[in-house]
């Protein structure tokens, strides 16, 4: 990126933050503002910051939510204009008709409703001209701003900024490609085309580009629009339990789920749920689809062992694992829970506290199974919108049963448990062998017992660090001392009546206990 174009990128920024009043203050309608006005990369930054309720004030959060389906248009001239270069023709050889004003306008691109030269009514995504270059240009800027907004929000290491940007440019790279969305809306229509109650619209492949999707038009009703469902008939529970056994069935069958499920993307239409917007999808191998599997019947075994042990296949320990705190802290959390009625628990609160968890304890978990957190939560609160009573945990956990019901074979389960039987009968004649051995091994004084003190390094970590602080505190108590007894004699020269050694004795002494003060009062919480 060009220093002219950094410079005048600023400049932009600066504008646009002078012209809101910062200096007034800061309140969620304001902020919301200033992100449309920066443009698409803050507005996306703003969606995802709107999931992050421990970072932002709850007010915040209900605020930014809005920018998910409430951002500024693009002119309608523009639209035509990208419409032409990339189907290379004038628009009214391809489109008898373009509605200006869109169904929907987001960060990256914008939907208009348009009607084919043969009469097919469709819906056209269409994405904003330049947008490449200036999300990259705006997030090379926010990475070299990444440890003022550190300061700013006084969150110190606890968010990693460039990670979060990472992520963004990431996902954003992959929303930017309309091929990418066209093929996705194509594999869902596939996994999806033997459930009665779902759809999603089909991709005119002869009219997609990527920078733009042409798509079928689902006319319907938005799911969270329940006064205009309930006057076309439609009732509200089952809507949200079909809903919830259909992402159900995504995440835990398919291995390929919609990543962003909020109200506008989800429409009934005919007796159908309809998916819309499959620019952020998930994925999820067979290997992380069976580790889900486990940590949701854990869950619902109460089994914090196997938990805590999905928990860590799951992700990576990036520092060393203290296992018994960890099985601690998995306990207290899925202990609280389980005090609850079974229609009282709120599987995103849960999801929220295990992501804090595992960050709490350094274990860095896949970008995949992340997605698949933030996804189920934002679910959980489509349906607390539109079917408040149906409850996404207790339809997780009959679509687990059913699955059970409908994979279990009594022939390969008596084999296995066969084997296991033999194996344990197996190890069980060597224990007489193996106790004789013990005792021998007693009786010779031979026998070593290896322990691990898991909480001995931040013990030993905090004593050193204590007994630091006593010598420092001795040290300068006697520089005190020694400098008191200096100023009775008569060294020359005089630093404000005393003797100059005195003086530096004081000073000495002073800087320590400061020093010392600083450290107990702001010590780092470990």
């Amino acid at each position: 990126m060009s220093s002219d174009v950094s410079n005048r990128r600023l400049l932009d920024i600066l504008t646009v933050l002078k012209r809101h009043h910062l200096s007034r203050g800061m309140t969620p309608q304001k902020l919301k503002e200033i992100l449309e006005d920066l443009g698409p990369t803050y507005v996306k930054l703003g969606q995802i910051m709107s999931m992050r309720s421990d970072m932002l004030p709850e007010a915040y959060c209900t605020e930014l939510k809005k920018l998910r389906t409430e951002v500024k248009p693009l002119d309608f001239s523009l639209v035509k204009e990208v419409v032409e270069q990339e189907l290379c023709r004038p628009l009214e050889s391809v489109f008898s008709e373009i509605q200006p004003d869109p169904l929907g306008s987001a960060s990256i691109a914008q939907v208009h409703l348009a009607v084919l030269a043969d009469g097919g009514r469709v819906v056209i995504k269409v994405q904003r001209p330049h947008i490449r270059e200036t999300m990259e240009n705006d997030i090379h800027l926010l990475k070299k701003a990444a440890k003022i907004m550190k300061i700013a929000m006084g969150t110190g290491d606890l968010i990693d900024f460039h990670t979060i940007l990472d992520e963004l440019w990431k996902t954003s790279q992959e929303e930017m490609d309309f091929i990418r969305e066209a093929d996705n809306l194509v594999r869902f229509y596939e996994h999806q085309q033997d459930i009665a109650y779902v759809t999603c619209p089909q991709v005119l492949t002869e009219f997609t580009t990527p920078r733009l999707l042409t798509m079928t038009y689902i006319d319907g009703i938005q799911i969270d629009h329940i006064d205009a469902l309930r006057k076309a008939g439609y009732d509200m529970t089952e809507i949200g339990e079909k809903a919830a056994e259909n992402y159900c069935k995504q995440i835990l069958e398919d291995g390929f789920f919609h990543a962003d499920p909020h109200p506008g993307n989800l429409w009934i239409t005919g007796g159908k749920i309809a998916w819309l917007d499959l620019g952020m999808t998930g994925h999820l191998s067979e290997h992380y689809k069976q580790l889900l599997r486990k940590a949701i019947t854990a869950l619902l075994m109460h089994d914090i062992y196997t938990l805590k042990n999905v928990l860590l296949t799951l992700g990576e320990p990036k520092d060393r694992i203290n296992h018994a705190r960890l099985y601690t802290d998995v306990d207290d959390i899925v202990s609280r829970y389980m005090t609850l009625d079974f229609g009282e628990m709120r599987l995103g609160d849960l999801i929220e506290k295990l992501l804090d968890l595992v960050k709490k304890h350094k274990i860095a978990i896949s970008p995949d199974i992340t997605l698949l957190g933030r996804s189920m939560i934002t679910m959980e609160g489509t349906l607390a919108a539109c079917s408040p009573e149906v409850n996404m945990l207790s339809i997780l956990s009959m679509h687990m049963s059913s699955m059970i019901y409908d994979h279990f074979n009594w022939k390969k389960e008596l084999i296995h448990r066969g084997r296991t039987a033999y194996a344990s009968l197996d190890k069980s004649m060597e224990i007489p062998s193996q106790l004789s051995d013990l005792l021998n091994i007693t009786k010779n004084g031979q026998t070593k017992l290896n322990m691990e003190l898991t909480d001995a390094d931040d013990f030993m970590k905090t004593f050193r660090q204590s007994v630091g602080y006593l010598v420092l505190g001795i040290v300068s108590s006697a520089l005190f001392l020694g400098a008191v007894l200096l100023c009775m004699t008569e060294l020359r020269p005089l630093i404000f009546g005393i003797p100059w050694i005195s003086f530096i004795g004081f000073v000495l002494s002073g800087l320590i206990i400061v020093y010392l003060l600083y450290r107990i009062l702001f010590r780092p919480k470990y």
